[in-house]
């Protein structure tokens, strides 16, 4: 399939919110709720993919009906019954035409997908999954409110492989309470010892958006605050991995993802990426679509629950020429392939492309960015200090 093909397509995220617990780190928009509310939540939802097109219209936005990646986000999705998953593939499959070899994600917790579910997820597409690990040690996991242990999520990714299930990802968190060099690289053989295609490695993020980071800024130790690495343990934790993952059969293809191979990365998430065109559904789940004369329209639902409920809207922005630059930019840049000048050139005033491309060479000479071959890249220190190149870059842009 050609890149521009891959463009004409829509990407589709469903956003499932709920979890058995909510972990102390999470700054997402999800909780715990009992069965009743996860049922009135599906017909909700039922309801937006089914007003999908009356949506796109009133935002003067085009709507692709050809679908080739779902994704099921939260929370944790595999949480619902099969009978509810079964009804929200049969509301998406009324409005769009699902490929057959479309990528179909679905989220999971360790021993958190009973085998009726997984059974009907695959039978409904699904064949990549995504495990919430976080951290094979257990004194990690538990630290942070995880109810698994290292040994269960290598039993997870088995079981997940016995049935079938080729593409298995998980996530890794670089500072967590207790985390040394020792134990992160206790993690990262085990993951690279089992049988996961994919990977993605994550800093701790210590903001007033989930328990644990109020607990920091706050100098609290009920939730392990103090055990949390450093700025700069963290820093080379996230280096390690850089290091250890590409010497054991991951290839770093972006800031924060890894794959054996290149056919193992996340079709899904290259969408936001490469600024592809995708439309979610569910709380907190944002959207980007076109319009007729080539302008975009990212635009988000309500990130409270009740709200969502109601019908309420979240932000509707209009991405202009300057928008959309800055976000080819920034989006770009994520990917380890970088930015290609040319193409940029094609969809943008060469002045904009001039004056960015005097900073890349100023970013280049410390060492945080590569310009070759007609490419723009991050180097690898670059991308662990992505958010000031991205600061400099704008300066330039704004």
């Amino acid at each position: 399939m050609s890149r521009l093909s891959q463009a004409d397509r829509l990407g589709v995220y469903v956003s499932v919110p709920f979890c058995r617990a909510k972990c102390s780190f999470c700054n997402f928009a999800s909780g715990v709720s009992g069965a009743g509310r996860i049922s009135e939540y599906v017909l909700r939802l039922r309801a937006e993919i089914d007003s999908a097109g009356a949506r796109a219209a009133g935002l003067g936005a085009e709507l692709p009906r050809l679908v080739d990646t779902v994704y099921f986000g939260g929370g944790t999705p595999s949480l619902l019954e099969p009978e509810q998953l079964r009804q929200i593939f049969e509301a998406l499959r009324r409005q769009f035409a699902v490929e057959k070899d479309a990528e179909i994600t679905l989220e999971a917790a360790p021993e958190q997908i009973a085998d009726d579910v997984l059974e009907e997820a695959m039978r409904l597409g699904v064949n990549r999954v995504s495990l919430g690990v976080q951290s094979f040690v257990d004194r990690e996991s538990r630290a942070v409110g995880r109810m698994h242990t290292g040994e269960s999520c290598l039993q997870e990714i088995a079981r997940l492989r016995s049935k079938g299930v080729n593409e298995i990802g998980a996530d890794l968190i670089a500072g967590l309470p207790y985390q040394t060099r020792e134990t992160w690289r206790a993690s990262l053989e085990a993951a690279c010892n089992s049988a996961l295609t994919h990977l993605s490695v994550y800093l701790l993020e210590i903001d007033e958006g989930s328990r644990l980071g109020r607990e920091v800024l706050g100098g609290g130790a009920r939730l392990h605050a103090p055990g949390i690495a450093s700025e700069e343990l963290a820093a080379e934790l996230y280096e390690d991995a850089c290091e250890f993952l590409e010497e054991n059969g991951f290839a770093q293809y972006e800031i924060s993802n890894f794959a054996r191979g290149a056919e193992h990365q996340s079709r899904h998430n290259r969408k936001y990426w490469e600024r592809a065109r995708y439309l979610g559904f569910g709380l907190d789940a944002h959207s980007m679509l076109l319009r007729a004369d080539g302008s975009a329209v990212r635009f988000a639902n309500a990130d409270e629950l009740n709200a969502y409920d109601a019908g309420s809207s979240g932000e509707i922005t209009e991405i202009g020429e300057s928008e959309a630059f800055e976000e080819s930019v920034f989006l770009g840049l994520r990917l380890n392939e970088g930015l290609g000048v040319d193409g940029l050139r094609e969809r943008f005033s060469s002045t904009r492309v001039r004056d960015c491309g005097e900073r890349v060479e100023h970013l280049a000479r410390e060492g945080l960015m590569l310009v070759e071959e007609g490419r723009w890249k991050l180097t690898r220190r670059g991308r662990l200090v992505s958010s000031e190149v991205f600061g400099e870059l704008l300066a330039v842009m704004a």
